[in-house]
């Protein structure tokens, strides 16, 4: 007696090319990098003009249709920016460079004692102090102005860079959230075995948190770095010497009383950026991974 067997048919693919997952993520990815091209020149294009601006005549800025590529360029306009006998930029630089090391050494020292002592150390009301620390992020700085002149003030320390360094060594908020938050992703056997090897607790920060700490540390350094390049507030209220400005004080003075040079303005804005940039470019790495890595553990 013969027997048949049946095969089963093989389904058909019905689905169309455009409903594949490859083409939505052909279009996903299409999507996305258009957005991101577009936004980076959106984000890009203020430099630029600043740029453009400062290698063109002064009555080439503002003339409509706009002159892209400036022809001939006008590389004078960095010359005569930093001509000005009454604006000594390399005193400028030399000042705000003094100012920049004393904080950021300052806020690095202080900031890792009282982010390690909130991540790694047990006291009464320390999570409460912490909130406390935090809460302070939402005092708006103009309220201090005042109360910390009068006290500076009656220390006798306006018209110096006291007022600029020393409070730098008495923490920042921001700076001691991100470093706790590294912190507490570190394990903590790490620590154990140093213990172990009979170190201390300061000697467990710096030869076991600090070198574990490279990424936030660069974070810290880079956004304080800009912090105070740019801060123009701070020096113009506490220092009234032409030979003690900053380089931001000095940018604030091509604002002349009844005109502005806007080329020669430019072109000094350029040179001053240039040093945020370098500093951000070589130390990219370290700040992505820095920023991406501080909220591991909270």
């Amino acid at each position: 007696m013969a027997t048949t067997t049946m095969t089963r048919p093989h389904p058909v693919n019905n689905v169309r090319w455009w409903q594949s997952r490859r083409f939505g993520t052909l279009i996903h990815d299409i999507v996305v990098y258009t957005l991101l091209v577009l936004l980076s020149l959106l984000f890009f294009f203020p430099f630029y003009w600043m740029v453009l601006s400062a290698l063109k005549p002064e009555y080439k800025i503002f003339v409509w249709p706009p002159e892209w590529i400036p022809n001939p360029p006008q590389w004078v306009n960095f010359r005569d920016a930093f001509a000005n006998p009454l604006l000594p930029f390399p005193i400028f630089f030399r000042n705000t460079l003094i100012i920049e090391v004393g904080m950021i050494v300052g806020r690095l020292i202080s900031c890792v004692l009282i982010a390690y002592a909130f991540a790694r150390l047990e006291a009464p009301g320390k999570n409460a102090l912490f909130s406390v620390l935090l809460a302070t992020l939402m005092i708006p700085g103009a309220v201090l102005l005042i109360p910390r002149f009068i006290l500076f003030t009656r220390l006798g320390w306006i018209n110096t860079y006291l007022p600029l360094i020393v409070p730098a060594w008495f923490g920042e908020a921001y700076a001691i959230f991100l470093m706790r938050q590294f912190f507490m992703s570190i394990p903590r056997e790490l620590e154990e075995a140093a213990v172990l090897d009979g170190a201390g607790t300061l000697r467990v920060i710096w030869n076991v948190i600090v070198p574990l700490s490279t990424p936030v540390l660069a974070v810290i350094v880079i956004l304080s770095f800009r912090d105070i390049w740019n801060d123009l507030q701070n020096p113009l209220l506490y220092l009234s010497e032409v030979n003690k400005y900053t380089v931001a004080v000095g940018l604030a003075y091509f604002n002349g009383q009844f005109d502005v040079k806007m080329h020669h303005l430019m072109a000094a804005s350029v040179v001053c950026l240039l040093p945020v940039l370098v500093l951000f470019f070589l130390t990219q790495r370290a700040f992505v991974e820095g920023i991406s890595m501080t909220g591991i553990k909270g």
